[in-house]
């Protein structure tokens, strides 16, 4: 897929408020300091277009950006750190459960991991949770350009067993580097293969 156009649509923390799901969208999630904003910037060859942040936790909104004129990006907020209450926190968490659940156009979740890490329990359990709820999702590890392919792949295959533990079977996974532009055409070629399935579906 090659990528013509990428602007931003709009921020919200309601959902009445998000665009008509008339397009087909994929939602970007992961623990924060993940890597999500660079991931996203990286796949659209548009450096700034979702704001990067020093401090862990600061995307705080549901933001969408109009890719090619004929499919959404999401970028959600990062789960796991955010300096703000309790409540806020909650708040959050039940405004992005409800996204996820209920918004009739989203085709995928991708899930970010940070390859560095052995597996971690909230990543686990938000895989958990979206499975229990019948939300697709594939895997994204990322910053695969900070250590060897070796230890890469050593963490990855840790993941997947952890979720086997849960699931029959695992969902596809990428290994990413947003530095290297690792795994950025097989994201997109996924994602073009779906768009055309939308399209297929939507004129029989």
């Amino acid at each position: 897929m090659i990528i013509k156009s990428a602007i931003f649509q709009c921020s919200n923390t309601r959902t009445d408020k998000l665009p008509p799901p008339t397009l087909p969208e994929y939602a970007f999630i992961g623990r924060s300091n993940v890597g999500k904003s660079s991931l996203i910037n990286m796949l659209v060859q548009k450096k700034g277009l979702a704001k990067t942040s020093q401090t862990p936790g600061k995307t705080q909104l549901i933001n969408h950006f109009l890719i090619n004129e004929n499919w959404q990006l999401v970028d959600l907020p990062g789960y796991g750190y955010a300096r703000t209450s309790r409540t806020n926190r909650s708040d959050w968490e039940k405004f992005i459960r409800y996204y996820l659940r209920n918004r009739e156009n989203l085709q995928c979740v991708f899930v970010l991991i940070d390859s560095r890490l052995s597996p971690q329990k909230i990543d686990i359990e938000f895989c958990a949770w979206l499975g229990e709820n019948g939300i697709p999702f594939l895997l994204i590890f990322t910053k695969a350009d900070k250590q060897s392919k070796i230890q890469s792949e050593k963490n990855v295959a840790l993941f997947r067993k952890s979720l086997l533990d849960l699931f029959e079977e695992v969902p596809a996974h990428f290994i990413s580097s947003s530095e290297t532009k690792q795994g950025r055409e097989e994201i997109l070629a996924l994602i073009d293969d779906i768009n055309r399935r939308f399209v297929a579906n939507a004129n029989p």
